[in-house]
Formats: C-alpha cells, structure tokens, sequence
C-alpha cells in the first residue's frame, strides 16, 4: 500500500510541476489559435492550427509583413491579418496595389504572399498616427480588415503567428516576406 501511495504521490508531483511549467508559458509567451474564415487564404486556411509568440512586442515594434492576431475592434472575438502599414506612415491602395509614404518617399509594395490579385477597385488613404497600424487580409476579396474599421492601436495585436501545426502536411515556420 505504501508503494502504491509513493507513486501516486510522484504522479501528483510530476503534474503539478508540468503545470506550474505549462500554464505560464501557454497563457503569457505563446497561445494556440485555429484558423477561422476565408480571410487569409490560400496562405491560412480554415482549421490551422497555430502558435502566436505573445511576448515579442514587449521588446520590440510589429514589422510590415508579419501576421498577427489582433483582438477586434468591433466584437469580441480575435481574428488573423498581415501588417501593411506601420505608425507615422500615409498608405494609399489604388487599384489593388499599395503605395506606402514615409519620409516623402513613396514604395509600392511587392506583396509575393498574394495570389489572388481581384482587388476592388475602392481607393482607400490612411495617415497612421502613433502606435497605429494597417493590417489586411491576403485574401483582400473576402477580408473585414483595416479598409472597413481603420488602423488598429498595437494595443488590440494579441501577437504575432510564428509556426502552423496543423495540417501536418503544412507544419510550417512562418516567415516575414521581403519588401
């Protein structure tokens, strides 16, 4: 009887410790998050599963590129975009493209993640103040993003996607594209 208390007891050790390793790390570092919606196709599709890194923009400013999920500002739920757009920039999209003004200089973005290139042919302007960004869908036709409720405070970005899980045929780093 004693064996068999000494092992429940080291059982009962084991998963609180696992616990007490686990539960900060799942609700303050890194936190799971399954795809909803056609928004970002074909990039992210529907039921992936993946990993967003919560503690990256302590240290240092989202970058144009990065896939975040974003808390929101209309509802409370929380949904996945690309940031096209950083603080103290003016961004226009004309014709499906978009032009990024900063300093005076005006860059066209190449956007290699994209594949469906049916834009609707609305023009849109943003000034992004301090703390602002311009996030988008990759699927542009069928996103609710920054062209319907407007730049978004770095304060509503939960953090930014660092690898797909699921499907297992698509287990994946993600990565920043190159401007």
């Amino acid at each position: 009887m004693k064996k068999f208390l000494d092992s429940v007891f080291e059982l009962l050790r084991i998963v609180i410790l696992a616990l007490i390793i686990v539960l900060p790390i799942r609700f303050f570092i890194f936190q799971p998050f399954i795809v909803k919606g056609a928004s970002m196709e074909p990039n992210f599709r529907e039921g992936d599963y993946l990993i967003v890194d919560e503690i990256s923009y302590r240290f240092r400013e989202p970058k144009r590129g990065e896939v975040v999920v974003v808390k929101s500002p209309l509802s409370p739920s929380r949904f996945i975009k690309r940031i096209v757009g950083l603080p103290g920039e003016k961004i226009e999209i004309k014709e499906g493209k978009i032009f990024v003004e900063k300093e005076g200089k005006i860059q066209a973005l190449k956007e290699p993640y994209l594949t469906n290139l049916n834009f609707d042919n609305r023009e849109y302007r943003f000034e992004l103040k301090e703390n602002e960004y311009l996030i988008l869908g990759d699927n542009r036709n069928f996103s609710l993003d920054s062209r319907y409720f407007g730049p978004i405070n770095k304060k509503l970005i939960v953090g930014r996607v660092v690898l797909r899980l699921w499907p297992i045929k698509s287990i994946s780093k993600i990565e920043i594209p190159n401007y």
